[in-house]
């Protein structure tokens, strides 16, 4: 059973750091693709990040340039660092794991920037 348990969120002024941090456990296949989602108020859930098994990344328009997404694979873990953050980007935060047709989802992290 894959389990994926995100920390780091938190409460933080406009233009201030966060780092995201999720830790996989379960997940036998090493091919995978690892990600941080996020779901704002009444919105629909959405990509902020992918990052593969070989270190590929993709981002979402709104995160270029501000967050990066990497992982340890010995460790498993998947990271999110967060600059110039917007009150825009408040929401809560998912990892996710996608391995072949399967997808896991961790339970998320709130994140809130404040104006």
């Amino acid at each position: 059973q894959v389990q994926l348990v995100e920390s780091g969120g938190g409460l933080v002024q406009a233009g201030g750091s966060l780092r995201l941090s999720c830790a996989a456990s379960g997940s036998s296949s090493r091919i995978n693709v690892m990600g941080w989602y996020r779901q704002a108020p009444g919105k629909q859930r959405e990509l902020v990040a992918t990052i593969t098994s070989g270190g590929s990344t993709d981002y979402a328009d709104s995160a270029k340039g501000r967050f990066t997404i990497s992982r340890d694979n010995a460790e498993n873990k998947v990271y999110l660092q967060m600059n110039s953050l917007e009150p825009e980007d408040t929401a809560v935060y998912y990892c996710s794991l996608r391995a072949s047709v399967m997808m896991y989802w961790g339970k998320g992290t709130l994140v809130t920037v404040s104006s």
